[in-house]
C-alpha cells in the first residue's frame, strides 16, 4: 500500500531562532506509523538570517516568496503542494507540533477543517497580552455573528485540512488577515470545522504583529468579506 502525503506548511520571516526547534517537534514516527509520507514546507519571506539554512539542514523543503505578508506566503504554499492533508503552523515556537497527530485523527474521522484553540486551551504566562486576549475574543464573536458558525479562536496560526479543501479557497489576503479571511472562505465552501484545545507558548522572539492595526484589519476582512 502506496503512503499517502501529508505537508505541513510553516511560513517564516528571520525566524532563526525558532524554526531549528518547531522542525525537530513535528512527531514524524507517529504520523508515519499511520502510513504517511510527511514533507515539511517552509514558505520563507525572503528572510536576512539563517532561518532558510536551517529548515534544509533539517530535511525541510525551502521556497522562497518575496512578496510581504504571511496570508501571501500561505496563498503561493497552497498553490504549489497536493496532499491528502496539509497543515499550517507558525513558525515561531508558540504552538506545539505534537497536537498534529489528533488534529490528524479529527480530519480522518469527517472534519473538513481542524483547528487549535488558543482560547479554548491554555496559554503560557506572558505568551498574550490582556489586550491580545480580549480583541481575539472580540474578533472570534464577530465571525460568529457575521457568518453564523462558532469558531473559538478566529487568528490561531494552527489550522489542519482535508487536501482537497484548500484548493475549493478562493483567497486574496497577503498579511496577517489571512486566517480571518480563510475562515470566510470556509463558512462560505459549506466546509466542518472542528477544534481542539491547545497549548499556547509564550514567543521566545519579538512578534511581528501590530495589536491595533491588524485586528482592524482583520475586523474589515470580516466585514467586507460578508457582504
Amino acid at each position: 500500500m502506496s503512503s499517502k502525503n501529508l505537508y505541513i506548511i510553516l511560513p517564516t520571516l528571520n525566524e532563526e531562532e525558532t524554526i531549528g526547534r518547531v522542525i525537530d517537534e513535528i512527531p514524524r514516527d507517529i504520523l508515519e506509523d499511520k502510513g504517511y509520507l510527511v514533507k515539511v514546507l517552509v514558505v520563507d519571506g525572503n528572510s536576512t538570517d539563517l532561518t532558510r539554512q536551517i529548515a534544509r539542514e533539517r530535511g525541510a523543503e525551502v521556497i522562497i516568496e518575496p512578496r510581504k505578508g504571511k496570508g501571501r506566503a500561505m496563498r503561493t504554499a497552497f498553490e504549489q503542494i497536493k496532499a491528502d492533508f496539509v497543515f499550517m503552523l507558525d513558525a515561531d515556537y508558540t504552538y506545539p507540533a505534537a497536537y498534529i497527530p489528533d488534529m490528524l485523527d479529527m480530519l480522518q474521522q469527517g472534519y473538513d477543517v481542524v483547528i487549535g484553540s488558543r482560547l479554548k486551551g491554555e496559554r503560557q504566562k506572558g505568551s498574550m497580552s490582556r489586550l491580545n486576549v480580549i480583541g481575539n475574543h472580540l474578533l472570534t464573536l464577530m465571525a460568529d455573528v457575521l457568518y453564523l458558525r462558532r469558531i473559538s479562536d478566529l487568528c490561531t496560526g494552527c489550522w489542519g485540512f482535508r487536501g482537497e479543501v484548500i484548493h475549493r479557497l478562493h483567497l486574496t489576503a497577503d498579511g496577517f488577515n489571512f486566517e480571518a479571511e480563510l475562515f470566510t472562505q470556509i463558512v462560505k465552501n459549506g466546509c466542518s470545522i472542528g477544534e481542539i484545545p491547545i497549548l499556547y507558548r509564550r514567543r521566545p522572539t519579538p512578534a511581528k504583529l501590530s495589536s491595533i492595526k491588524d485586528g482592524l484589519n482583520i475586523g474589515w476582512t470580516l466585514i467586507t468579506r460578508r457582504f
